[in-house]
């Protein structure tokens, strides 16, 4: 028979699963292979799911699994859906109702499946929702909408909020990610929206995709004007190409056209941006103030003076926001990569680590995982990757649980080797270059603890990020006066969500912060290696292209020869650069595990 959850129509055999590998045939009916198993079930800020116009500030209860009926290039989700087993031994089995509990007792407002799409794991979300709904909670989740009729039907009573990521109007576009007709999607949109379940739009901005995007928004517009358009700047990470990455300011600019069609375009993966405040449509004037808070993620900050929480309106003009539900003050901060994608990141920085000491077997990867997340030590993972002593002596760990204790022992003498010029000639250097550490945009500082900031210390600077309080994720705006003040000698810009010298001193100049020493003097630098200064072993070259900008007279490291080295002696052959995209765990798009594990092997099925 076909299976009926999606529209995808897999074949299901006794034995065998269709294409996500979660479903089967049991005594004549479908079954899933893996129920009420869960990666993930912490709090979260509503904002995290992502949604913006739905109870801004809310405290959700986040539950994700493993596993996805779609197979996207890119996919900033590969790890949970693709990489991650669905019988691991890190997946903890929470009845519907324990999961209900979970979320009563951290006051939470509601429960969001996310991160993996519900659409693998179909009956567990649905009997989690029906539990849910009968204790007052609020239930919502992240899905490519790719439901059947039949399997929506049931949720549109149950939903009161969703997030729908667009693939693509046209069938090409649909069909890179495995759907076939884009319009499943539309009409499953219609059919939200008439039951009256809250529905914001994401979809990527990318390079090579603009004009299906304004076809999304036109028709989006159609089936409601006030609907919520997230437009995630393209991240290039696994095999994506990163020529297709926007500037930052080109899909800035891209989103003001859009708001001409869809007065509530955002703009998510760009820190510092204003695209994620809500403006008023009709008068402009500003309602609601957010900032950038991880990939694919948003925070909010503040509401206008003189708009009311209890019904988002425009202050100026009393024009409608558009707002389901109250604002509330934000009492949720998530932890240490807790909530949302950059979970998927603190996954991806430990496959570095096993990548580089030689893993090419993806079942040892996620050996290393389950070591990880059964010992409950993200918390300590995330403090240990901010000094280059924690980083060593994790990869260590790691090789000890893979038996791989030479080769754990081989990569950290080498990277000492690439280190110790640096701290050798740091201690020689006259003098220390205040130096600010920005990602994305001029005024949004990285945290003072963060890993970026430490290499600034270790190769002869001063870090000004540690003089301020930025408690965001991974770090927060900061207001034009304070960089005008702290007047830094260095300006770096991170290499992962990152910006164009060019258009970085063009909007300091903008600010009016020509006159800063940085922008002033021509040193605002990036890593000219993509993700090489956080992250995965290769920040050993963003120390040393650090060292090299900030003390020009004492380190001549040539950037190209560093990487190409480096890349030689880890994997064993060259990457050109232009095949290095933002990933923190493959060092190349070109780059494949030789290995996929049998048990990824044996668990797929038949399709079609």
């Amino acid at each position: 028979m076909r299976c009926p959850i999606c529209e995808r129509g897999c074949i299901l055999e006794p034995g065998k699963t269709g294409l996500c590998g979660r479903y089967t045939l049991e005594d004549g009916g479908v079954g899933e292979c893996y129920p009420d198993r869960y990666l993930i079930a912490s709090p979260i800020s509503v904002e995290t799911i992502p949604l913006l116009h739905f109870h801004p500030g809310a405290p959700f209860f986040q539950i994700s699994t493993v596993g996805c009926n779609f197979d996207c290039p890119g996919c900033i989700a590969t790890v949970t859906a693709r990489e991650m087993r669905p019988d691991s031994p890190a997946l903890r089995h929470i009845p519907p109702e324990a999961v209900v509990d979970m979320a009563v007792e951290q006051g939470c407002r509601g429960i969001a499946f996310l991160m993996n799409d519900p659409l693998a794991s179909y009956f567990t979300f649905l009997e989690v929702a029906r539990v849910a709904k009968a204790r007052g909670l609020l239930v919502g989740c992240a899905s490519n909408a790719y439901f059947t009729e039949a399997s929506l039907q049931p949720f549109l009573e149950l939903l009161d909020c969703i997030n729908i990521g667009v693939k693509g109007i046209s069938a090409e576009r649909s069909r890179l990610c495995g759907g076939a007709d884009p319009e499943v999607v539309l009409r499953n949109i219609r059919a939200l929206v008439a039951a009256g379940v809250h529905v914001e739009v994401a979809c990527m901005d990318r390079l090579d995709n603009r004009d299906d995007t304004r076809l999304l928004a036109a028709t989006l517009a159609e089936i409601s004007p006030d609907m919520v358009l997230q437009m995630m700047r393209f991240v290039p990470i696994e095999d994506a190409d990163p020529a297709l990455e926007p500037a930052i300011a080109d899909t800035e600019a891209f989103a003001r056209e859009l708001r001409r069609t869809l007065p509530f375009t955002y703009v998510f993966n760009t820190p510092g941006t204003r695209g994620l405040d809500t403006v008023c449509p009709s008068c402009g004037a500003p309602i609601v103030s957010r900032d950038f808070y991880g990939p694919m993620g948003a925070r909010l900050l503040t509401l206008a003076p003189g708009v009311s929480p209890e019904s988002v309106r425009c202050a100026a003009c009393g024009a409608d926001a558009a707002m389901r539900g109250p604002a509330e003050p934000p009492v949720m901060r998530e932890g240490a990569f807790q909530g949302g994608y950059p979970f998927t990141r603190a996954l991806e920085i430990v496959e570095s680590m096993c990548l580089a000491m030689g893993v090419d077997d993806r079942a040892e990867v996620v050996a290393v995982w389950e070591h990880l997340l059964a010992g409950r030590m993200l918390h300590q993972l995330h403090k240990d990757i901010q000094t280059i002593d924690g980083y060593m002596r994790l990869i260590r760990e790691f090789g000890g649980v893979l038996g791989r204790g030479p080769a754990a022992e081989g990569l950290v003498e080498f990277m000492t080797e690439m280190i110790e010029p640096v701290r050798e000639g740091a201690v020689k250097v006259a003098g220390r270059p205040r130096t600010f550490y920005a990602m994305g945009k001029p005024l949004f500082g990285l945290k003072g603890d963060r890993f970026e900031n430490h290499l600034v210390g270790v190769a002869g600077g001063k870090s000004l990020n540690t003089t301020l309080d930025l408690d965001g994720r991974p770090g927060r705006s900061i207001t034009a006066a304070t960089l005008q003040q702290l007047n830094p000698e260095v300006i770096f810009i991170s290499s992962f969500l990152s910006n164009n010298i060019e258009d970085f001193c063009r909007e300091c100049r903008e600010l009016g912060l020509d006159d800063v020493a940085a922008v002033r003097d021509g040193r605002v630098y990036t890593a000219p290696v993509p993700s090489s200064d956080f992250g995965a072993p290769k920040w050993v070259l963003g120390l040393r292209f650090i060292a090299s900008k900030l003390h020009p007279e004492r380190f001549h490291f040539d950037g190209e020869a560093d990487a190409a080295a480096y890349h030689a002696h880890v994997f064993g052959r060259s990457f050109p650069l232009a095949s290095i995209n933002r990933s923190f765990a493959k060092p190349s798009r070109d780059w494949r595990f030789v290995k996929a594990g049998r048990r990824e092997e044996n668990a797929r099925g038949e399709n079609l």
